[in-house]
């Protein structure tokens, strides 16, 4: 197994140098070969979104209302077949109030391929809720009740509370609303790359499993906290606009001191924000201030000056 794992990784290595020969010898093609990236990276960027909400009480180790909110993220990969376990990500529970009732919500999600398969299925449902549920009890030491509900809202609380708690980011308390169009510093990012599947708790769903039972085995992967926090990049972002000043493109520059090869940088663009790895030492997340066309951005490492170049037509 380890000669296995060193092998892969030499070949891996041999990849991104050849890559590196690549944007010095013929920069069309590796043009190219980052928009294709690009492309088929785009689902990474994509948030969160509310399907269904249950409602259930904790009993233990204090007794109140709890609220799960079952989202579908892109992020979450699907479960390899019938047999595997299905992996899904829970975020931090928070304690709510509304007059005099005081209640927890916990954001739990999955893939939407996972959560759609269930759509009409009342039995598999069944299963994934009751799944999350275990899931809850065993990473936060609560007991719930085996009785539940699904409310005929979608969510409880809000949509944007929601995100930051799934995505583990923690906004600039500047930042007053979600509807502002401005670039938003992130202070700290939690790990949210699916590269490797293992990073989610899974559960494994049997194949004889019923509605009502909850023998569902739950097999522990690795834990949900917060990686080591990795340092924020130095960057400068600017619009390019024509002359009746609109926008015709976003250039983003990040300094990456110590970086000395494309290899070591992950690069996940959507519409509306970016993410940016680096090395496992930086990390740079960004709502855009404008709409970009992720098929036609280009991306640039200059070795000399340790930079990573980002030119994102505006839509």
């Amino acid at each position: 197994m380890e000669k296995s794992s060193k092998g892969l990784l030499t070949q891996v290595t041999q990849f991104w140098n050849l890559l590196d020969d690549l944007a010095e010898s013929n920069p069309e093609s590796y043009e190219k070969f980052i928009q294709q990236q690009l492309k088929e990276g785009k689902q990474l960027c994509v948030a969160p979104e509310p399907r269904l909400c249950i409602q259930t009480r904790i009993l233990k180790p204090e007794e109140k209302i709890l609220f799960i909110n079952l989202c579908e993220w892109k992020r979450i990969p699907a479960p390899q077949s019938t047999s595997h376990p299905v992996p899904l990500s829970i975020g931090q529970p928070e304690d709510t109030s509304e007059t005099s009732d005081v209640y927890t919500v916990i954001d739990v999600a999955y893939n939407p391929d996972v959560l759609q398969a269930a759509e009409k299925d009342q039995v598999k449902k069944d299963q994934l809720i009751r799944m999350a549920m275990k899931c809850i009890e065993e990473q936060l030491q609560f007991t719930l009740s085996n009785a539940y509900n699904i409310t005929k809202f979608r969510i409880k609380g809000s949509i944007h509370r929601m995100k930051q708690n799934l995505m583990g980011i923690q906004r600039d308390p500047r930042d007053v609303t979600e509807k502002m169009r401005k670039e938003l510093t992130l202070e700290q990012i939690r790990s949210s790359t699916v590269s490797n599947p293992d990073q989610f708790p899974q559960l494994l769903l049997p194949k004889d499993q019923v509605s009502g039972k909850t023998g569902c085995l739950i097999e522990e992967i690795s834990s949900t906290e917060i990686q080591e926090e990795m340092k924020k990049p130095t960057y400068e972002l600017k619009i390019v606009a024509d002359q009746n000043e609109k926008p015709l493109k976003i250039e983003l520059k990040v300094e990456l001191p110590g970086v000395d090869s494309v290899s070591l940088c992950d690069l996940s663009v959507s519409e509306d924000d970016l993410l940016i790895e680096a090395s496992g030492k930086y990390r740079l997340h960004l709502n855009l201030p404008e709409s970009v066309d992720t098929e036609m951005t280009t991306a640039k490492f200059i070795k000399e000056k340790a930079t990573l170049i980002v030119t994102m037509p505006s839509v």
